[in-house]
């Protein structure tokens, strides 16, 4: 597994979809570990801000009127009814909990991925950044797809083994997954072809020294 160099000038942290929807009170959709994730994530977050890191946030939002649901109007037809994400809905809000910076950036993204419709290339790009660290919510979807993204533009990606949850899947035809197992086998394919994968509390150590060296 590789272990990247971690360059506080070149680093930034990516924080994926702390809303509501994900985090608590919308069973079975919100994660079991929703809170714990989110308050590691706040701890690992005010290290980077302290550092100087480059703190983004986002949330998964469909417009109000849906025009660009897309295929997520098949795929999850309670999107469309309940307007789960829509932007101006309390479940897509960003969790209260989560404790936002004065100078942290907030991307709106239409799909799992957060470099697909949006400038986050950009963003990094013209911030010198070539490393990510990457957790939030849920670990399969949302904060996978944004690793394969990064990974694929030649960005190191860092991904947090215990700032990333997800919850249970119903069987549909290969049996139930629980969340242990989401978790078991996504940080397994990522360690193994996309990313380092590692806890908050080694990226918050391993920036700390970069910085004091």
């Amino acid at each position: 597994m590789v272990t990247w160099q971690l360059d506080p000038a070149r680093t930034a942290l990516v924080v994926v979809d702390l809303q509501n929807l994900f985090v608590e009170g919308h069973a079975p959709i919100s994660a079991p570990d929703g809170l714990l994730v989110l308050e590691r994530k706040n701890e690992l977050a005010a290290t980077c801000r302290a550092l100087g890191l480059p703190v983004i946030y986002t949330a998964h939002m469909l417009r109000d009127d849906l025009a660009n649901i897309g295929q997520l109007e098949h795929m999850f037809p309670v999107m469309r009814d309940e307007g789960l994400i829509s932007q101006s809905s309390e479940p897509a809000a960003i969790h209260p909990g989560f404790k936002v910076g004065p100078d942290d950036i907030f991307l709106i993204k239409p799909r799992f991925g957060s470099f697909t419709g949006t400038d986050l290339e950009l963003i990094l790009r013209g911030k010198g950044i070539d490393t990510v660290i990457i957790g939030g919510i849920a670990t399969n979807v949302c904060v996978e797809t944004t690793a394969r993204e990064a990974n694929h533009r030649e960005f190191k990606v860092v991904f947090l083994s215990d700032g990333t949850t997800a919850g249970e899947y119903a069987d549909v035809g290969w049996g139930t997954l629980t969340p242990a197992e989401v978790q078991k086998a996504t940080l397994t394919i990522m360690a193994y072809a996309f990313a380092e994968v590692t806890s908050c509390d080694d990226v918050a150590k391993r920036l700390t020294a970069a910085a004091d060296a």
